[in-house]
């Protein structure tokens, strides 16, 4: 696996932006593997991806049991998987920073509330797949894959280390 360039970083960043839920999926103290969707901070991608969560949460206890996770999006414009290890941020700066009208939804108390914290997640590696065709050109590719036998070639797909 080879270290991401620029261009690639720049992929997956725009792959997260476009998409903006991110299904996080951690492991419960017996091993069972557990996803949930979640809306993704709105920042820049350096490595890094940001949840709002409580603290109290299921998911925050599963990362402090384990903190290997995994997140990963789907657009038009492609499929992301990033894996790597999760953090639980008590930071009222990065919250004060971070929220938005979305959060707000779903954190009725509002980023006052004492148990609003963030999920940090720091990729590891991540692998995608990026779409190169518009979707009805794509379409068309699969088509003609099904009827001729062939594979249909649609998009780049890569695994890199971050």
């Amino acid at each position: 696996m080879t270290t991401a360039t620029k261009d690639e970083l720049e992929q997956i960043g725009a792959l997260i932006k476009d998409s903006k839920i991110g299904v996080l999926t951690t492991m419960t103290e017996d091993g069972r593997l557990v996803s949930r969707p979640l809306a993704t901070v709105e920042a820049e991608f350096d490595g890094d991806v940001w949840f709002f969560t409580y603290d109290d949460a299921e998911k925050v206890h599963q990362i402090q049991h384990d903190s290997h996770v995994n997140v990963s999006y789907e657009s038009g414009k492609g499929y992301l998987s990033l894996s790597g290890r999760a953090e639980l941020v008590r930071d009222r700066a990065k919250v004060d920073e971070y929220w938005n009208t979305g959060a707000q939804a779903w954190f009725e108390k509002g980023k006052d509330d004492p148990h609003i914290a963030l999920l940090k997640v720091h990729a590891e590696s991540a692998e995608y797949w990026a779409m190169t065709d518009p979707k009805p050109v794509a379409l068309l590719k699969y088509a003609k894959a099904a009827a001729t036998g062939g594979k249909p070639n649609t998009g780049e797909n890569h695994s890199v280390a971050l």
